[in-house]
């Protein structure tokens, strides 16, 4: 039996631990000699041999001293751009491709502007698939910086597809778009969409003069002679790509939470500086999570505009009901949510309710209060309060007071994701976590219970995102011990916006 129990994260007014942090520990933690500190944590690691311990300790005694933090680096997948000029249906060859809707597809030119990535697989292998938008010579205003992301998509891929409309034929446009595909030097395949059967397909023939090779006759809204294409283009990606950079799990990713109305879609659409969400008065407008890769302070984030959480998926019904399964799926694929409060209204259990879907997914938590311009001075009184009341156990969150509508302080989002992916990510080396409890210790023994004292034989950081600890101990600790723990853990090393576990596992004497 392994015997791991884990710790809420809060704060207990009943705690018997409440003396103050004594300044001097962080001084002696700031001034410890890091390989020292290393060394007594390996005597302690030592230690532990006389005690039973199980496959699964030493399972993770080895990977905290191999220094394992649970990062997965990706490879750099290969990179496939999708080019044309306006409307010859480039985000339809996307989904066919993906196998699902992604891009947005409408029979006007120009729906597509920014060069969106998305992940792709065929035939075994990943890849990323760039859609752009419609390239055209001389374009002018808004068209030039489209032009500009279907220039720059090209240069970060490995290999393109050139879309050309079979039933149009090749244009002056598309002659263009050739010279600018010549001077990159990426391996190009010809692609004639809009062939819907084989008579088209002779059509296709005449797309020769083009000079890029053996044209592709495809139905992207068919999915005739997708996969003939796709075949050729596994012949010309790369393993690794020779233009993308290696990915921590490529841009981070964002959930948007809130009870309805509360602005989550205006947020999004501030973000993005455009309306990428539809808006509305009336509550639940939002039902499938919609992804966007949005830059704020020159960085790329996936934000997730969730669908709204209602109060119990059980009495729901029809897209209400997926809606929810769509956004707890959202939270479990997210790295840090942040939780939109209505300011104008009080807090609600149902927004008690989704701070603790995050606290149970383990994401780091950023707190939104929204509509922070029709704020006046007798509500701020009452939502003070309410704050200390209610919010008390996320004390650690970072506060962000902004305005969706107007876009006040939009811009301080940005440094609270960080603190809260940073505080997400962080590992505390072996010696000083084991220093640490060795003050800790000192300072505070735990009680007596029952004529033994139980000890802390040794601790180490088994995980990160979010950060989790495993005591081995030789009894039980009170819950409230524990709490003192995690505390001590903040008003060292801070942990600001992420949730932090600590867990035991009680191991007894071997038997000589």
């Amino acid at each position: 039996m392994n015997n791991t129990t884990p710790a809420p994260d809060g704060v207990d007014p009943d705690d018997e631990f409440e003396a103050e942090l004594d300044p001097e520990l962080l001084t002696r933690l700031g001034d410890l000699d890091e390989d020292l500190a290393e060394q007594r944590a390996a005597s302690l690691r030592a230690g532990l041999a006389d005690y039973e311990l199980e496959d699964d300790d030493l399972e993770l005694l080895e990977a905290a001293t191999e220094g394992v933090d649970g990062i997965v680096y990706l490879p750099a997948l290969p990179v496939l751009a999708i080019v044309s000029r306006p409307n010859v249906g480039k985000s339809a060859l996307v989904n066919r491709i993906l196998g699902r809707r992604e891009a947005v597809v409408e029979d006007v030119p120009g729906v597509t502007r920014d060069r969106v990535a998305y992940k792709s697989e065929w035939a075994g292998r990943r890849f990323t698939v760039v859609d752009t938008g419609g390239w055209e010579p001389d374009a002018k205003g808004i068209n030039a910086s489209v032009a500009a992301q279907a220039e720059i998509a090209v240069d970060l891929a490995d290999a393109v597809l050139f879309v050309v409309d079979i039933n149009v034929g090749a244009t002056a446009t598309d002659e263009h778009v050739v010279r600018m595909l010549r001077a990159s030097k990426r391996p190009v395949i010809l692609v004639a969409n809009k062939s819907d059967d084989a008579v088209k397909d002779t059509q296709a023939a005449e797309l020769w003069s083009l000079g890029l090779g053996e044209p592709w006759p495809v139905s992207a809204i068919h999915g005739r002679g997708v996969a003939d294409v796709l075949d050729e283009v596994m012949k010309l990606l790369p393993a690794v790509s020779a233009v993308a950079k290696q990915e921590i799990g490529g841009p981070r990713r964002v959930a948007i939470l809130g009870r309805p109305n509360v602005g989550k879609s205006s947020l999004l659409n501030k973000a993005a500086g455009e309306e990428r969400v539809v808006v509305d008065s009336t509550a639940g407008t939002t039902r499938d999570p919609v992804d966007e890769n949005i830059e704020l302070a020159g960085k790329i984030w996936t934000f997730v505009d969730t669908a709204v959480i209602r109060k119990r998926v059980h009495l729901q019904h029809g897209a209400d009901f997926y809606a929810s399964l769509r956004t707890a799926a959202a939270l479990e694929k997210a790295e840090v949510a942040v939780v939109v409060l209505d300011i104008t209204e009080s807090i609600s259990t149902q927004d008690l309710r989704i701070v603790e879907l995050v606290l149970e997914s383990g994401r780091a938590l950023v707190l939104a209060f929204n509509k922070w311009d029709l704020l006046d001075d007798e509500r701020r009184r009452y939502l003070e309060r309410e704050i200390e009341q209610d919010l008390a156990h996320v004390s650690w969150a970072p506060r962000v007071n902004i305005s969706a509508r107007t876009g006040r302080h939009l811009e301080k989002l940005v440094p609270a994701l960080e603190t809260a992916l940073n505080s997400w990510d962080m590992r505390i080396p072996t010696g000083k976590f084991n220093a640490l409890l060795a003050e800790l210790t000192a300072e505070h023994p735990h009680p007596v219970r029952g004529g033994k004292q139980p000890r802390i034989l040794f601790g180490t950081q088994a995980a990160t995102r979010p950060p989790t600890f495993v005591l081995f101990t030789t009894g039980f600790l009170d819950p409230g011990y524990r709490r003192f723990i995690q505390r001590r853990l903040r008003e060292v090393y801070s942990f600001a916006g992420t949730p932090i576990i600590v867990n035991m596992r009680v191991r007894e004497k071997r038997k000589r």
